[in-house]
């Protein structure tokens, strides 16, 4: 994953990254919403929404949401399954 969170991961490398996906959120479902990381320089910030989240919010799995509130891990299990599916690929760039 390392390759996409420079902003391109090469389409050989798109099914070892869904498979280190998929390990990065089994992982992060043992966290509970308490336990983000907000500031990796300073562990005692919080969000400046504090605890008060969804309650669909249940652990870090499903913690972080893009801008139109999807989770952003399906987002990118989907980015990962087309760019395989196309065999071309996956860039992630800003809007």
């Amino acid at each position: 994953m390392n390759q996409l969170y420079s902003g391109e991961l090469e389409a050989a490398e798109i099914e070892a990254a869904m498979r280190e996906l998929d390990s990065i959120e089994q992982e992060l479902k043992k966290y509970p919403p308490d336990k983000v990381v907000w500031d990796i320089e300073d562990l005692s910030k919080q969000p400046p929404w504090g605890s008060k989240i969804s309650s669909d919010i249940t652990d870090l799995s499903n913690y972080f949401v893009t801008s139109d509130g999807e989770n952003l891990i399906d987002v990118l299990r989907r980015a990962l399954a087309k760019g395989l599916e196309l065999k071309m690929n996956v860039k992630i760039s800003t809007l």
